[in-house]
Protein backbone atom coordinates (compact mmCIF):
# COMPACT_ATOMS: atom_id res chain seq x y z
CA UNK A 1 0.00 0.00 0.00
CA UNK A 2 3.06 2.65 0.83
CA UNK A 3 4.27 2.05 -3.03
CA UNK A 4 0.65 2.89 -3.88
CA UNK A 5 0.36 5.98 -2.08
CA UNK A 6 4.13 6.67 -3.64
CA UNK A 7 3.32 6.15 -6.90
CA UNK A 8 -0.01 8.07 -6.42
CA UNK A 9 1.74 11.05 -4.65
CA UNK A 10 4.59 11.02 -7.17
CA UNK A 11 2.15 10.99 -10.10
CA UNK A 12 -0.12 13.82 -9.34
CA UNK A 13 1.30 15.90 -6.53
CA UNK A 14 -0.74 18.26 -4.38
CA UNK A 15 -3.94 16.69 -5.92
CA UNK A 16 -2.66 13.16 -5.05
CA UNK A 17 -2.73 14.23 -1.31
CA UNK A 18 -6.22 15.98 -1.55
CA UNK A 19 -7.85 13.16 -2.93
CA UNK A 20 -6.64 10.30 -0.99
CA UNK A 21 -7.02 12.27 2.36
CA UNK A 22 -10.70 13.21 1.10
CA UNK A 23 -11.38 9.62 0.30
CA UNK A 24 -9.72 8.15 3.18
CA UNK A 25 -12.17 10.81 5.45
CA UNK A 26 -15.43 9.31 3.84
CA UNK A 27 -14.06 5.68 4.41
CA UNK A 28 -12.54 4.49 1.78
CA UNK A 29 -9.28 1.91 3.00
CA UNK A 30 -6.56 5.08 2.66
CA UNK A 31 -4.03 4.72 5.27
CA UNK A 32 -4.04 8.22 5.88
CA UNK A 33 -1.58 8.35 8.57
CA UNK A 34 1.18 6.64 6.49
CA UNK A 35 0.04 9.28 3.69
CA UNK A 36 0.41 12.21 5.72
CA UNK A 37 3.94 11.28 6.95
CA UNK A 38 5.22 10.11 3.78
CA UNK A 39 4.30 13.71 2.56
CA UNK A 40 6.30 15.04 5.67
CA UNK A 41 9.25 12.88 4.52
CA UNK A 42 9.13 14.25 0.30
CA UNK A 43 8.80 17.60 2.02
CA UNK A 44 12.03 17.09 3.94
CA UNK A 45 13.48 15.85 0.18
CA UNK A 46 12.40 18.53 -1.50
CA UNK A 47 10.15 17.09 -3.58
CA UNK A 48 7.25 18.54 -2.12
CA UNK A 49 6.86 22.18 -0.67
CA UNK A 50 6.18 22.65 2.86
CA UNK A 51 3.01 25.43 2.27
CA UNK A 52 1.06 23.55 -0.42
CA UNK A 53 1.09 19.74 0.85
CA UNK A 54 -0.12 21.25 4.00
CA UNK A 55 -2.73 23.17 2.15
CA UNK A 56 -3.62 20.10 0.31
CA UNK A 57 -3.81 17.93 2.97
CA UNK A 58 -5.84 20.32 5.10
CA UNK A 59 -8.10 21.14 2.48
CA UNK A 60 -8.59 16.96 1.63
CA UNK A 61 -9.60 16.59 5.34
CA UNK A 62 -12.17 19.31 5.33
CA UNK A 63 -13.56 18.33 2.38
CA UNK A 64 -13.62 14.44 3.33
CA UNK A 65 -15.51 15.23 7.01
CA UNK A 66 -17.30 17.61 5.48
CA UNK A 67 -18.54 15.43 3.28
CA UNK A 68 -19.32 13.03 5.73
CA UNK A 69 -21.27 15.50 7.32
CA UNK A 70 -23.58 16.32 5.05
CA UNK A 71 -24.12 12.56 3.82
CA UNK A 72 -25.56 12.10 7.66
CA UNK A 73 -27.55 15.07 7.63
CA UNK A 74 -28.76 14.53 4.59
CA UNK A 75 -29.52 10.17 4.50
CA UNK A 76 -28.54 9.57 7.89
CA UNK A 77 -30.91 11.96 9.17
CA UNK A 78 -33.78 10.17 6.50
CA UNK A 79 -32.94 6.58 7.98
CA UNK A 80 -33.24 6.56 11.23
CA UNK A 81 -36.85 8.54 10.84
CA UNK A 82 -37.70 5.99 8.08
CA UNK A 83 -36.33 2.57 9.16
CA UNK A 84 -34.66 3.03 12.49
CA UNK A 85 -37.24 1.21 14.25
CA UNK A 86 -36.06 -2.14 12.67
CA UNK A 87 -31.99 -1.73 14.92
CA UNK A 88 -34.19 0.48 17.72
CA UNK A 89 -32.74 3.79 16.60
CA UNK A 90 -35.43 6.31 17.63
CA UNK A 91 -36.34 10.03 16.42
CA UNK A 92 -35.30 10.44 20.52
CA UNK A 93 -32.10 8.36 20.61
CA UNK A 94 -31.11 10.46 17.88
CA UNK A 95 -32.10 13.54 19.87
CA UNK A 96 -30.38 12.43 22.89
CA UNK A 97 -27.29 11.77 20.54
CA UNK A 98 -27.07 15.43 19.57
CA UNK A 99 -27.21 16.56 23.14
CA UNK A 100 -24.43 14.83 24.21
CA UNK A 101 -22.59 16.36 21.26
CA UNK A 102 -23.57 19.63 22.24
CA UNK A 103 -22.46 19.28 25.90
CA UNK A 104 -19.51 17.10 25.75
CA UNK A 105 -19.20 15.15 22.10
CA UNK A 106 -18.47 17.90 20.14
CA UNK A 107 -14.89 17.07 21.35
CA UNK A 108 -14.91 13.62 19.16
CA UNK A 109 -14.83 15.39 16.25
CA UNK A 110 -11.69 17.04 16.88
CA UNK A 111 -9.89 13.87 18.59
CA UNK A 112 -11.22 11.70 16.47
CA UNK A 113 -8.89 12.27 13.29
CA UNK A 114 -6.34 10.18 15.83
CA UNK A 115 -8.96 6.97 15.57
CA UNK A 116 -8.84 5.53 12.59
CA UNK A 117 -12.73 4.32 11.54
CA UNK A 118 -13.73 6.76 14.07
CA UNK A 119 -13.20 10.34 11.86
CA UNK A 120 -15.64 9.56 9.44
CA UNK A 121 -18.10 8.44 12.12
CA UNK A 122 -18.53 11.02 13.96
CA UNK A 123 -18.98 13.50 11.26
CA UNK A 124 -21.57 10.73 10.24
CA UNK A 125 -23.23 10.82 13.33
CA UNK A 126 -23.30 15.13 13.86
CA UNK A 127 -24.87 15.43 10.78
CA UNK A 128 -27.88 12.57 11.50
CA UNK A 129 -28.22 14.61 14.74
CA UNK A 130 -28.55 17.50 12.95
CA UNK A 131 -25.51 19.23 14.86
CA UNK A 132 -25.33 23.06 13.51
CA UNK A 133 -22.79 23.34 10.79
CA UNK A 134 -20.69 25.91 12.74
CA UNK A 135 -20.04 24.08 15.78
CA UNK A 136 -19.45 21.21 13.85
CA UNK A 137 -16.83 23.04 11.75
CA UNK A 138 -15.22 24.86 14.61
CA UNK A 139 -14.52 21.18 16.21
CA UNK A 140 -13.68 18.86 13.30
CA UNK A 141 -11.64 21.67 10.75
CA UNK A 142 -9.39 22.55 14.15
CA UNK A 143 -8.78 18.94 14.45
CA UNK A 144 -7.89 18.39 11.22
CA UNK A 145 -5.42 21.39 11.50
CA UNK A 146 -3.63 18.87 14.61
CA UNK A 147 -3.85 15.88 13.08
CA UNK A 148 -2.56 17.01 9.89
CA UNK A 149 0.32 18.91 10.77
CA UNK A 150 1.58 16.64 13.72
CA UNK A 151 1.74 13.60 10.84
CA UNK A 152 3.24 15.60 8.40
CA UNK A 153 5.99 16.92 11.30
CA UNK A 154 6.82 13.83 12.09
CA UNK A 155 7.71 12.25 8.61
CA UNK A 156 9.65 15.66 8.05
CA UNK A 157 11.38 15.60 11.62
CA UNK A 158 12.04 11.40 11.68
CA UNK A 159 13.10 11.47 7.26
CA UNK A 160 13.87 7.51 7.02
CA UNK A 161 11.98 6.97 9.69
CA UNK A 162 8.67 7.89 8.69
CA UNK A 163 6.72 4.65 8.99
CA UNK A 164 7.69 4.07 12.63
CA UNK A 165 7.17 7.41 13.73
CA UNK A 166 3.41 7.67 11.71
CA UNK A 167 2.89 4.35 13.83
CA UNK A 168 4.55 5.65 17.11
CA UNK A 169 2.14 8.94 17.03
CA UNK A 170 -0.62 6.85 16.14
CA UNK A 171 0.05 4.82 19.28
CA UNK A 172 0.31 7.50 21.33
CA UNK A 173 -2.95 9.19 20.13
CA UNK A 174 -4.94 6.16 20.71
CA UNK A 175 -3.57 6.19 24.46
CA UNK A 176 -4.52 9.69 24.58
CA UNK A 177 -8.04 9.35 23.13
CA UNK A 178 -8.57 6.14 25.28
CA UNK A 179 -7.53 8.26 28.56
CA UNK A 180 -10.14 11.26 27.34
CA UNK A 181 -12.71 8.93 26.88
CA UNK A 182 -12.45 7.38 30.03
CA UNK A 183 -12.80 11.11 31.98
CA UNK A 184 -15.50 12.02 29.27
CA UNK A 185 -17.62 8.76 30.31
CA UNK A 186 -16.64 9.59 34.04
CA UNK A 187 -17.99 13.22 33.54
CA UNK A 188 -21.10 11.99 31.83
CA UNK A 189 -21.80 9.84 34.67
CA UNK A 190 -21.38 12.04 37.41
CA UNK A 191 -23.92 14.58 36.13
CA UNK A 192 -26.32 12.06 34.90
CA UNK A 193 -25.96 11.04 39.08
CA UNK A 194 -26.71 14.54 40.01
CA UNK A 195 -28.80 15.19 37.87
CA UNK A 196 -31.22 12.56 38.85
CA UNK A 197 -30.75 13.21 42.65
CA UNK A 198 -31.28 17.16 42.46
Amino acid sequence: MEKIILHWVSQYGYAGIFGLLMLGIVGVPVPDETLLALTGFLIFKGRLQLVPALASAFSGSICGITLSYLIGRSGGYYLVHRYGYKVHLTPEKLERARLWLDRTGKWTLTLGYFVPGVRHLTALTAGAARMEYPVFAAFAYSGAVVWVTSFIMAGYYFEKGWMGSSQAIHRAALIAVGVLACFLLLYYLATRKRGKSG
